[in-house]
């Protein structure tokens, strides 16, 4: 199961909305067949591995990632492939959360297949928790809200200058994990601090670039900053409330889409009723303190660089709601390692 799901891993960015699927044909103890899912419309991971493995499918055993697929889609159900391979058993992670594609084991078992299920179930539902997620919430979209800080939990240092506190194998991670995202959003504090362009610049590329987006209630967004004058190549958005009917216009005029709602929450579900199931926000403090006030992060993902900006430096959860040490919400670790002098951490709610 685990070599299935580092197949599974492979796919990452490429296969949205789709899960990221690995499998593995073993016979006699020894891998004869590998496959996962390379990206949307492809064939799926189990497709794949029955073919490598040919005709010593039969009679062998078929791990998967996840619950054999049981419609018809991009591809044909993965059960009729698995039934006319001739396998005796299918051991999969996890179940497949969407009314349309699951009932596949019950159909396998049917037929006269052995099946169980839940080897390495928490590595797969971590490895797709934005697409369980989807599953369960269409209200708004699974949010990652990554942030950069120094050892003293800032973000910038007292004269807010724009800078990398991280090094470049930290700054590569950040390209990796935006590829797995719908979109990329900042707040209007960081956008006009940084001038970001908030595209995968490094590693390999997505499948769709991902939506560029901007919280910006009052429509700041300078007509020259590098957003704006790319609007008409990668899609913009500009989340606001009530922009000036001037800027707007301007706004409008240069490519940039506007979001208009009344709420951070509205503004979430529009971008879910857009096809945002996974939002990759970055920051800075104002929209991670609003995000956490909503308990809408999911994911929280800590790049510490091992510096102190010191006093006036601007704290990452400067405008998180207040919480009190007897009733403080704790965090799970689901990641931590280093790349290079910087820590990596990540965890769940």
């Amino acid at each position: 199961m685990r070599s299935a799901l580092t197949l599974a891993r492979r796919g990452w960015g490429r296969t949205a909305p789709n899960p990221m699927v690995g499998a593995v044909v073993v016979r006699d103890g020894q891998i004869v067949g590998r496959g996962y899912h390379a990206a949307f419309g492809e064939p799926h991971a189990e497709v794949t591995a029955l073919r490598e493995a040919g005709a010593l499918a039969q009679g062998a055993t078929l791990v998967v990632t996840l619950e054999p697929c049981n419609h018809h889609g991009k591809t044909p159900p993965c059960v009729d492939a698995i039934l006319a391979a001739g396998i005796a058993e299918v051991l999969y992670a996890v179940e497949d959360p969407t009314p349309v594609a699951g009932g596949g084991a019950a159909r396998l078992q049917a037929s006269g297949v052995r099946v169980s299920v839940g080897v390495e179930r928490a590595a797969a539902a971590e490895l797709n928790a934005p697409f369980f997620f989807a599953a369960q919430d269409s209200s708004r979209p699974f949010i990652t809200l990554k942030l950069a800080i120094s050892l003293d939990g800032a973000l910038t240092d007292a004269t807010r200058s724009s800078g990398w506190l991280t090094g470049e194998l930290a700054r590569r991670e950040v390209h990796r994990l935006r590829t797995n995202a719908d979109a990329i959003a900042v707040g209007s504090g960081t956008a006009l601090a940084d001038d970001p362009q908030l595209t995968v610049r490094s590693g390999r590329r997505p499948r769709i670039a991902p939506l560029r987006v901007v919280f910006d209630r009052r429509a700041q967004l300078p007509l020259t900053s590098q957003l704006v004058r790319t609007a008409r190549k990668l899609p913009t958005l500009l989340a606001t409330a009530e922009p000036p009917p001037a800027a707007a216009a301007a706004l409008e005029a240069k490519g940039v889409q506007l979001l208009p709602a009344t709420s951070l929450s509205a503004h979430l579900a529009q971008l879910r009723a857009r096809g945002v199931r996974h939002l990759f926000a970055e920051g800075g403090a104002g929209l991670a303190g609003a995000l956490l006030g909503l308990g809408a992060v999911d994911r929280l993902v800590i790049f510490q660089a091992p510096v102190v900006l010191g006093q006036g430096a601007l704290g990452a959860f400067s405008a998180a709601p207040p919480a009190t040490v007897d009733a403080v919400r704790r965090w799970r670790v689901v990641e931590d390692r280093w790349l290079n002098d910087d820590r990596l951490l990540v965890l769940a709610p």
